[in-house]
């Protein structure tokens, strides 16, 4: 493998990469490459990624959690400036790990980058002043396609790091998603 060191099955969730890139530094400052389809095929992480999305939030935003419904997207995040605390909650029907999250500290310095594939709701919430968010999607965005989890489900029990944040700033969509309860009886249907 080339680039890239590979954490499979991140938190005991199969599919959950956490994926870091080699950086190469000196004096004058750093360079890596951010992608290569090589580097990820020989890791065993075969996607096509056909869209790239950027965002920048301001500290104690908390976007999601967040995921499509009939064209489910597989998700490459990274901060490329700032930091946040990034969720994935595997919501596959019939995942042994239903219901169960993962997250991770996604920052400008230690340029790790989280593979979450489809079937996971998918969150974050912004710990420095400013973040901007870069993440690649192996399928396009559907606006009509949203589905969403409210980000503090009791049932799910995320742990946010707001230690510093009093309450989140949600979206208004945010604030009025469902439980996963609702989600495995949509499910279900």
């Amino acid at each position: 493998m080339g680039q890239i060191l590979v954490d499979k099955n991140v938190g005991g969730i199969e599919g959950l990469c956490i994926i870091q890139p080699s950086v190469h530094g000196d004096s004058r400052g750093y360079f890596m490459e951010t992608y290569s389809q090589r580097d990820m095929e020989e890791a065993g992480l075969n996607y096509t990624f056909v869209q790239d999305n950027q965002s920048m939030s301001t500290k104690g935003v908390l976007r999601g959690l967040h995921f499509q419904i009939n064209y489910p997207q597989t998700k490459l995040v990274r901060v490329i400036k700032g930091k946040v605390f990034d969720v994935a909650v595997d919501i596959r029907k019939d995942s042994e790990t239903f219901g169960k999250w993962f997250g991770v500290e996604l920052s400008d310095e230690n340029k790790k980058q989280f593979l979450i594939p489809k079937g996971f709701a998918h969150g974050y919430l912004v710990l420095s002043d400013v973040a901007e968010f870069c993440y690649k999607c192996d399928d396009f965005y559907h606006p009509n396609d949203e589905g969403g989890i409210i980000w503090n489900d009791p049932e799910i029990g995320i742990e946010w790091k707001l230690k510093d944040i009093r309450q989140p700033i949600l979206s208004d969509k945010d604030k009025v998603h469902g439980g996963i309860k609702e989600i495995a009886a949509e499910m279900r249907k």
